[in-house]
Parts: structure tokens; C-alpha cells; sequence
């Protein structure tokens, strides 16, 4: 059960929109953008104020891959395994960043939200591959030293 502060920003985000189904995709966006996540709660809710069932909201929501339905940490941390990156080794940067901040393929965020890390098909960044996508930066030619450094250097930050 959402506080009731989710709903009251939900509104202020829903009355940017015109109410009707057009408005679906940049009102998820950017409840996402508040939240790190599309909270199923507020999936719902907006279905309801712009007028469309809960199934269209719910069947946009999940053909889209960047909608995520789990919270996510304060850092969304995004390493390329395609092939140009998997190939130049990007694998054991996944595997150093999993065992820095204990986590697992079954386990994406940190208990304490500061860290998700995601593998992706491609970041577009081919030529800097291996590549690492941290929240909207880029980093590129990463090494497994190199990715538990930013993270060190990430946590300073806070």
C-alpha cells in the first residue's frame, strides 16, 4: 500500500496530460522518473483518471522494456552484454560489480537502494565497448578494477 503522497504527486502529474489514452506512455515516464520505478499501485490509478482499463495500461506498460515494476536504487547501473561488449569481456565487469555490492542474477538492488545493476542488449556505444551505463552516463573500455572503483567513488557521493 502506496502513502498517499504517491497519489497526490500522481495527480500533479496526470493534470500536465490531456486524460485520455495518448497520455499513457509520458505519464508512466515520468512517475518512473519520480520513483526510479512504476509503482503497480499507481499503474492502476492512472488507468482510472485517463479513462482506459487497467489491461491496456498494464499490456503498454510491459511491452516496454525500460518500465520497470521493481524499485530501483539511487545509482541504475546498466552493463552492455552485447556482442561487441561481451566479446571485449564484459562479463567479469558484471561479476566484479555483483560481488562489490553482493549481489546476484536474482538479485538486482542493494538492500540499502543505492545500487541496481542490469545487463542490457546494447547501449549504442559499440565503440567504447566494453560499455557501462551509470543512471544517463556512459562510461566506456571498462575493466573490472575500473567498475568497483566508480562504485567506491559512488559511494562517497551518497
Amino acid at each position: 500500500m502506496l502513502d498517499e503522497s504517491y497519489y497526490r504527486k500522481t495527480d500533479e502529474i496526470i493534470s500536465r496530460y490531456i486524460r485520455d489514452a495518448r497520455s499513457l506512455i509520458p505519464i508512466m515516464q515520468d512517475i518512473q522518473a519520480e520513483y526510479r520505478y512504476l509503482p503497480p499501485e499507481l499503474l492502476s490509478y492512472v488507468a482510472k483518471q485517463i479513462g482506459i482499463t487497467e489491461a491496456k495500461a498494464y499490456s503498454v506498460a510491459t511491452f516496454y522494456e525500460n518500465f520497470s515494476f521493481e524499485a530501483k536504487g539511487k545509482y541504475v547501473i546498466k552493463v552492455c552484454d552485447g556482442t561487441a561488449c561481451h566479446v571485449r569481456h564484459s562479463t567479469p565487469v558484471l561479476k566484479a560489480l555483483w560481488k562489490e555490492l553482493g549481489l546476484s542474477p536474482k538479485q538486482h538492488t542493494t538492500e540499502d537502494m543505492m545500487f541496481t545493476v542490469e545487463t542490457v542488449s546494447c547501449l549504442g556505444a559499440c565503440g567504447l565497448a566494453p560499455a557501462m551505463m551509470v543512471n544517463d552516463q556512459v562510461y566506456p573500455a571498462m575493466t573490472p578494477e575500473k567498475a568497483v572503483a566508480l562504485i567506491e567513488e559512488l559511494r562517497r557521493k551518497g
